[in-house]
């Protein structure tokens, strides 16, 4: 359930994203599941993805992911190489060339890449740590409803085992 900030250039995003599809075939993956285009490296065989190349080399699957992108700040974080590659860096090419360059190294196009690089950040952060969590306990909800009723919260079998827990 991935959210995402408006593309500036839905376009040139769907065309980068064909064009990476080609690169490494359409609908290749990964021995791991890994499908993303931009994550699979093309000419691999068999088909690997960036972390799984990585991890057979004994390297590590972080990046160092420049948040602001480089020429704006030398800020970085650890990130997936996959989602790094996937998420993060295609997030970035949907900024305007001039923030993403900053060619000039002008300090109001510096601040727009540190703004910009924390709220795909953030929304990134969002969908990988938060989102599954919502879906989770929704999903239990409905297996609780489905096991003890609606109301499964004030049924016996879930009062007794929460005895003890008024302390938590």
């Amino acid at each position: 359930m991935s959210k995402k900030i408006k593309c500036n250039d839905p376009i040139r995003a769907a065309k980068r994203k064909s064009v990476a599809e080609r690169r490494v075939g359409i609908g290749s993956r990964c021995a791991c599941g890994e499908s993303r285009p931009m994550a699979v490296i093309a000419g691999s065989d068999p088909m690997t993805c960036a972390e799984c190349s990585r991890r057979q080399k004994g390297q590590s699957t972080l990046d160092d992911h420049h948040t602001a992108c480089e020429a704006n700040h030398s800020a970085t974080i650890p990130v997936p190489a996959n989602d790094h590659r996937a998420i993060l860096s295609e997030a970035q090419y949907d900024w305007p060339k001039a923030t993403r360059e900053n060619p000039d190294g002008s300090p109001l196009r510096a601040i727009a890449g540190c703004i910009r690089g924390v709220c795909d950040t953030i929304i990134y952060l969002i969908d990988r740590l938060l989102l599954w969590g919502a879906e989770f306990v929704e999903k239990l909800d409905d297996f609780l409803i489905a096991q003890f009723g609606p109301k499964w919260w004030t049924s016996a079998v879930f009062l007794e085992f929460m005895k003890g827990t008024e302390q938590l």
